[in-house]
């Protein structure tokens, strides 16, 4: 219970703000999210990469990522064919249990259960996430046709992509950068998380659901809270890594569906209800089952 108070409830706490701001004032979600994608998370990702000392860990966590996607990509292949599911269904099946919210739910919670030094790994993973996502999500979402062309144009289009690259060719060219010009991109960095935890309590206001289908739900949620985490735990055995590490990817493999997953759903009509229920109902369920995770850890 401790955990749940020290760690969990600020979390949430900020996400409820967001939540009766959206279903009071009903604000253009869309324009902030514009800002934080393209102004606050590049000085994150930035500030994180260019300060960040890079070793075999690293790789570990490109390696753990991989392997997390494709172990839960290959269960919900083998549910979908015992079911005899329809592509559209399996479609969004992946879409809630193989992309988790490693961002704006995540890394807050590692900011606070594991300190700056976790924080540091959880925005890595964040973003490692959001480039898998962006390839994988919108090609399961757009059920394969045309997928890897739109996907690999979407990545690139993302700012954090770019931020990434002149993050890493300045510290491995090891470019000075003037103490003004840094304090400006981590001052703007350091206004990410509060901010990009404010929308998705916004982006869960807007959530619709409709016909709950109560028995895909509870396969998507088991998978995404209780399945992914056990995968996750058992990588970690297998991957040499720091125990810090190890708990950072972990927790944030026990993360709730991504919202972004649902605005996939949409543009490409894969069963959009079905996702974002799924979305809801596992951010919901999560604030039992992440201070569960997190007493086994700590």
């Amino acid at each position: 219970m401790a955990i749940f108070f020290q760690v969990v409830l600020p979390v949430i706490l900020v996400f409820f703000a967001g939540f009766v701001v959206q279903k009071f004032i009903r604000l253009e979600v869309k324009s902030i999210s514009t800002v934080v994608v393209y102004i606050l998370l590049p000085c994150l990702v930035f500030d994180t990469f260019y300060h960040a000392e890079f070793d075999n860990e690293y790789l570990m966590m490109l390696a753990f990522s991989v392997i997390l996607l494709f172990s839960i990509l290959l269960v919900n292949k083998v549910v979908a064919k015992i079911a005899n599911y329809h592509t559209s269904i399996e479609s969004g099946l992946i879409l809630s249990t193989a992309f988790m919210n490693a961002g704006n739910y995540g890394a807050p919670i590692v900011l606070f259960a594991f300190g700056e030094q976790g924080f540091v790994y959880s925005v890595s993973f964040m973003v490692i996430q959001q480039i898998v996502m962006n390839f994988f999500g919108v090609y399961y979402a757009a059920k394969g046709a045309a997928g890897v062309r739109l996907a690999l144009t979407t990545v690139m289009k993302m700012p954090p992509t770019y931020a990434v690259i002149i993050a890493l060719l300045a510290k491995l060219m090891s470019v000075p950068i003037s103490e003004n010009i840094m304090s400006s991109i981590t001052l703007v960095g350091d206004a990410t998380i509060p901010i990009v935890m404010i929308l998705l309590g916004m982006q869960l206001a807007n959530i619709t659901v409709k016909n709950l289908e109560w028995s895909k739900i509870s396969y998507a949620a088991t998978l995404r809270l209780v399945g992914s985490p056990l995968i996750a735990w058992g990588l970690t055995f297998v991957l040499p890594m720091s125990d810090l590490m190890a708990n950072v990817l972990i927790i944030s493999a026990a993360m709730p569906s991504a919202a972004t997953t649902t605005m996939y759903a949409v543009q490409f009509d894969s069963r959009p209800d079905l996702v974002s229920s799924i979305t809801l109902i596992t951010t919901l369920l999560s604030v039992v089952t992440i201070p569960i995770v997190l007493n086994i850890l700590t």
